[in-house]
């Protein structure tokens, strides 16, 4: 997430009343998670165990709890708490805005798009020429889709990322953000869930299709021509490269690469990234060949067991 404007260093301390190290006068550019930061952005860590990743990331300003050395020609904003303190600084520049009417006068709506009743169209959506957004979609603040769309009635777009941290009074979330961006000629059905970017974007590339009932976590990139079939659930950060096909109710977990042009039968859990040109099949998916052999290898062990207890007779 980009700030509207450069900021200082002192700026933002000022804006979370913290110490900073650095001059005071260092760039800000914006905030992002680990994953997607970029020179000029802040980082936050508040774990020693990621500490190192967060110092060494391309982030420049690293929001901590520890003072520590600070890297050559980086910054660092010292917190006691700095997950409350990247939150305040997302509620700073992207605050919550209410709306007043069912398509905000600030959406932006191609030629020739047809939204149906009772849709809801938020602040500072984009949405382009020859869409069909039919009735009772809920297109959530700063959403951007392109041309000839098609989104079946019941979806929801930018709702917000499943992301937080456990305190002693309960579970604290993680502001998002970040937007959903939906590319040309993608078709999503009826009732799907695509979660916001915390700061950055959740991408749908162009020409893919994505059957009804199917979840798309935060900050995740699917790619271009893609197949997801009903009741699948990709988590937050996933990378589906193009052309790749997932069949009903395979689940991932996050953080993954699903590589290009790969296939994961239905009802698979994918655990790890997997290699291009493939298909996978099973929970924790593997290989469907190899699969596939493990479980006719499985069905073979009661006769096998039966020869044992009658050589032993």
């Amino acid at each position: 997430m980009k700030f509207p404007k450069t900021h200082t260093l002192k700026e933002i301390a000022n804006i979370i009343q913290c110490e900073f190290v650095g001059d005071e006068r260092f760039p800000v550019h914006g905030m992002n998670e680990i994953h997607v930061v970029e020179r000029g952005d802040i980082v936050f860590v508040d774990h020693p165990k990621y500490y190192d990743k967060a110092l060494q990331s391309a982030a420049t300003i690293v929001l901590i709890n520890k003072m520590v050395d600070c890297p050559e020609g980086k910054a660092l904003l010292i917190s006691d708490d700095p997950f409350r303190d990247f939150n305040k600084l997302t509620n700073h520049f992207k605050p919550f805005q209410a709306s007043n009417s069912a398509i905000s006068e600030t959406a932006k709506i191609g030629e020739g798009t047809i939204i149906q009743p009772n849709c809801f169209i938020g602040n500072n959506v984009t949405i382009g020429k020859d869409c069909l957004i039919h009735s009772n979609v809920s297109i959530y603040d700063n959403a951007v889709i392109g041309d000839n769309v098609i989104i079946h009635s019941g979806t929801i777009l930018g709702a917000d990322a499943f992301y937080y941290k456990k305190r002693p009074e309960g579970f604290d979330q993680l502001l998002s953000g970040g937007r959903v961006i939906i590319e040309d000629n993608v078709g999503i059905g009826a009732l799907c869930t695509i979660d916001k970017g915390v700061t950055g974007d959740t991408t749908i590339g162009a020409g893919t299709k994505i059957d009804n009932q199917v979840h798309v976590g935060h900050d995740t990139i699917i790619g271009k021509k893609c197949l997801i079939a009903a009741q699948t659930g990709i988590a937050g950060c996933v990378v589906i490269e193009d052309e790749v096909t997932l069949w009903g109710q395979v689940g991932t977990t996050s953080g993954i690469t699903i590589g290009e042009k790969s296939v994961i039968l239905a009802q698979s859990g994918v655990a790890r990234s997997t290699e291009a040109g493939k298909v996978y099949f099973g929970s924790p998916a593997e290989e469907s060949r190899e699969k596939m052999k493990q479980l006719a290898n499985i069905k073979r062990i009661p006769d096998i067991l039966n020869k044992l207890n009658k050589n032993e007779g």
